[in-house]
C-alpha cells in the first residue's frame, strides 16, 4: 500500500487524516510545530457551522459542501450545537434584513420571536430571521477531538522533514504559497469576551453596513467576536481599528459588551484562491488541499471526504482543478 503522509495539522490536515485513518488507510502527520496553538489560522476560527448563511455572499458550492459539515464534526466526537442562527441589523439598517431573506432561506421573526430565541435581546430590535438547521462548535475543542481520534490510531503530530517516497498531501495553509502562486492571504481578526450578564444560545449576525459581525457563544458568559476581512497576508498582531469595528459592532448587539472583559484578541491570515474557492491539486506525488478561505471547519469535512474518495475509490474531486487531474 503506497505510503501517505499528510503535512499540516490545522483543521485541513486533520480533517483529511481523520478521514483517510477511517478508511484504514495508514498514515504520517507532519507539521512545522506539532502542537496546537496560535500559530495556526485554525486556533483563531470561529467554528460556525453556517451553510446557508454563508449563501448570501458566497457561490452555491460553498452551501452544498458546506451541509455536510456538523454531521461530520459530530461523528469525530465534536460537540456540536444545532440551535441555528439569528441575524439581525440596527433599526436604520433593516432593509439589509430584507436583502438577506431574499438570498438565504429562514424564518421571519417579529421583536417577540426574537425574544423566544435570546431572551437577553428582547426589545433591541424589531426583525431578524432564524436560519434554521445552523450548527456551531468550539474549534479548538473540535480540533482536540480529530487529536484524540487520530492518537487512538497510533498517529501523532511529527516534525521534521516530508519524506520523498510515496503520497504527500499537502494542507499547510498561507504557506503553502511557494508551491501554490495564485494563493493570497485574507486577513482575519477576532475578539473573545466574557460578558457574564449575557447569554447567547446560538451564532448572532449582525448585518451592520460598515462592521458586519458575528457572535458566537462559548459557554458561561463567554463570546467570540469575528471577523474583518482584510485582503493582507499580514499575520501580526490585531490591529486598533480592527478591536475598534468588532467591539462597536458588538455595543450595538448589546450595550453589556461594553462591560465586558477582553480574553483574547487575536489575528491570522487565511488561504484563498482568486474566486475564493477551495481547490484540490496533484502535482506529480503531492496533493494539494487548500484555498478554504474563512469556511475552514465549514468545508474541510467535503475536502476530507474528496481526498479520501480519490485515494481509495479513484473517484475524481468535484473541486479538481481540471488541467491537474
Amino acid at each position: 500500500m503506497t505510503a501517505i503522509t499528510v503535512i499540516g495539522c490545522g483543521v485541513a490536515g486533520l480533517a483529511v487524516a481523520a478521514e483517510l485513518t477511517a478508511r484504514g488507510r495508514p498514515l504520517r502527520l507532519l507539521d512545522r510545530q506539532a502542537d496546537a496553538g496560535p500559530h495556526q489560522c485554525s486556533w483563531w476560527a470561529g467554528g460556525m457551522l453556517a451553510p446557508d448563511c454563508e449563501g448570501d455572499t458566497a457561490e452555491e458550492a460553498v452551501v452544498r459542501l458546506g451541509r455536510e459539515a456538523a454531521d461530520w464534526w459530530q461523528a469525530q466526537g465534536a460537540a456540536v450545537t444545532r440551535a441555528g442562527t439569528l441575524v439581525l441589523a440596527p433599526q436604520r439598517d433593516r432593509a439589509e434584513i430584507d436583502r438577506f431573506a431574499r438570498r438565504v432561506p429562514a424564518r421571519s421573526l417579529d421583536g417577540a420571536g426574537i425574544a423566544a430565541l435570546e431572551p437577553d435581546l428582547a426589545g433591541r430590535f424589531a426583525r431578524g430571521l432564524h436560519v434554521e438547521g445552523e450548527a456551531h462548535l468550539a474549534p479548538r475543542d473540535a480540533l482536540a477531538a480529530l487529536r484524540r481520534r487520530l492518537e487512538a490510531a497510533g498517529i501523532h503530530p511529527e516534525t521534521g522533514p516530508a519524506p520523498t517516497d510515496g503520497i504527500t498531501i499537502d494542507c499547510r495553509g498561507l504557506a503553502a504559497r511557494d508551491a501554490l502562486p495564485d494563493l493570497r492571504g485574507v486577513r482575519g481578526e477576532m475578539v473573545v469576551l466574557r460578558a457574564p450578564d449575557l447569554n447567547l444560545t446560538r451564532p448572532v449576525r449582525l448585518l451592520h453596513p460598515r462592521y458586519p459581525l458575528y457572535v458566537v457563544p462559548r459557554g458561561g458568559g463567554v463570546h467570540m467576536l469575528g471577523a474583518t476581512q482584510i485582503e493582507s497576508g499580514g499575520r501580526g498582531p490585531a490591529t486598533v481599528r480592527a478591536a475598534l469595528e468588532l467591539l462597536s459592532a458588538a455595543y450595538a448587539l448589546h450595550p453589556a459588551f461594553a462591560e465586558a472583559e477582553i480574553l483574547e484578541l487575536g489575528a491570522d491570515a487565511r488561504p484563498a484562491f482568486p474566486d475564493n474557492l477551495p481547490r484540490i491539486r496533484r502535482r506529480g506525488s503531492t496533493i494539494h488541499v487548500n484555498g478554504l478561505f474563512r469556511h475552514g471547519f465549514l468545508l474541510a469535512p467535503a475536502m476530507a471526504r474528496m481526498v479520501a474518495d480519490w485515494l481509495c475509490c479513484g473517484i475524481t474531486p468535484e473541486v479538481c482543478d481540471e488541467d491537474n487531474r
